[in-house]
């Protein structure tokens, strides 16, 4: 849902003609949330498992949050065109996603701090 808001949002900026910098960071908020897709589609993050991919989904979070509100609050504050007053209205809304994101991520984080439960026959234990 976070990727489809910030492209309709770098859509609207580039249907604007709105300054480079609104279509760059959307465009690489995009880029960050399609590579987590594409992980977790491929079930990369079990493949390499050296890094701990919830807490970087959770930066990832945090970053597409702070980068989207400043950039759609400095688009809704001219009011210049109609596009840019809509893109800066969908990043709001991708950054409100983004941080429900986050915080779903550290909640299923803190329920299941170790990994997946792993069940055991009552005879293992002996």
């Amino acid at each position: 849902c976070v990727s489809a808001l910030v492209v309709t949002s770098m859509s609207l900026f580039i249907l604007a003609q709105a300054p480079e910098p609104y279509i760059v960071v959307t465009g690489f908020e995009a880029t960050a949330t399609l590579f987590f897709i594409v992980l977790y589609i491929f079930r990369l993050d079990q493949l390499i498992s050296c890094l701990f991919w919830p807490l970087l989904d959770i930066i990832n979070s945090v970053v597409t949050a702070v980068f989207m509100i400043v950039v759609s609050v400095l688009a809704l504050i001219p009011e210049t065109t109609t596009y840019t007053v809509l893109g800066g209205v969908f990043g709001l809304a991708a950054s409100v996603f983004s941080i429900a994101d986050g915080a779903l991520i550290y909640r299923k984080l803190l329920f299941n701090p170790s990994g997946p439960y792993q069940k055991t026959d009552a005879h293992d234990k002996l």
